[in-house]
């Protein structure tokens, strides 16, 4: 039997700290500031709100909301965004994607402050990811799975890792983190030929192809960590389900994350903990 590796365990660690560093800055006269910015009514938009809200509260994070109609204008929307960056009060900005169509989202993402940058979208984020420098924050996915290797002491240096994935999000930043902590790493992907014969022979195997139930025993070996980053609708089930044949490889492996109940449950907790981060640089910088 595995190990199962549960993100509510890594949450709950890094909430603990969260809190006494939000403590910490409140004592020197800082409080971390979120802003939601969010255009329109999607329904899954106002449940991550509702959800990286109650996670800000809960450390004692404030939040402030920014709600604008569906159909704002491109100029008016530039005027509110800009505000909003050059806002000293506000340390994180996290505004939903995609915009309405008629929106510039991709100048949107390059107007946001990197120092604000708190779910790492940013080119500037990314460029800070590849040079290992402190500039922005790194896709909280990403981050999310070096908490969990981190947090149950998962060597990393001189490991091979396979990562399914060669996003943005996940896939790219994701491998050059774990290559700054001397992992040796293969990204694989839809071009990739005979991914099994890859990913069985690595000690970390992440899973982020985003398709339900593709990754089988064959693809894992009995001494290998498997993270699931996997978030898929699954139809029999009725419910959320990984890329993983869970019941397949969970006897086949040492340690697995669960979906749900894994990576997904980090996610949200390392945004909130961007903000925190975004407020405690900007007080060295100032102090």
């Amino acid at each position: 039997m595995a190990r199962i590796l549960r993100g509510k365990e890594v949450a709950d660690a890094l909430t603990v700290k969260m809190k006494q560093d939000v403590e910490d800055l409140k004592a020197k006269g800082v409080t971390p500031t979120l802003c939601i910015f969010r255009v329109g009514e999607r329904a899954d938009d106002m449940s991550y709100e509702k959800g990286a809200t109650k996670r800000a509260q809960s450390v004692g994070i404030a939040v402030k909301h920014v709600v604008l109609p569906a159909d704002i204008s491109q100029e008016d929307f530039d005027r509110e965004f800009v505000a909003v960056n050059a806002d000293d009060s506000i340390h994180g900005i996290l505004f939903f994607r995609p915009l309405p169509k008629h929106l510039d989202s991709e100048k949107a993402r390059q107007m946001l402050d990197p120092a604000k940058d708190i779910d790492g979208c940013t080119d500037l984020s990314l460029a800070g990811v590849f040079t290992n420098r402190k500039i922005g924050f790194a896709p909280c996915t990403a981050q999310a799975v070096m908490e969990i290797l981190h947090h149950f002491d998962i060597p990393v240096a001189g490991k091979k890792v396979a990562v399914i994935s060669r996003s943005l999000i996940v896939g790219r930043p994701l491998g050059m983190m774990l290559m700054h902590e001397n992992a040796t790493v293969v990204n694989c992907h839809t071009g990739t030929v005979d991914i099994p014969s890859i990913t069985s022979k690595a000690d970390i195997l992440v899973a982020a192809a985003g398709r339900l139930h593709i990754i089988t025993k064959e693809y894992t070996n009995p001494d290998q960590v498997v993270i699931d980053v996997g978030i898929n609708w699954d139809q029999e089930k009725g419910g959320i389900s990984g890329d993983l044949v869970f019941e397949d490889v969970e006897p086949n492996v040492a340690a697995v994350t669960p979906v749900p109940g894994g990576v997904g449950a980090v996610t949200t907790c390392v945004l909130i903990g961007h903000v925190v981060e975004a407020a405690k640089r900007r007080f060295d910088y100032e102090a």
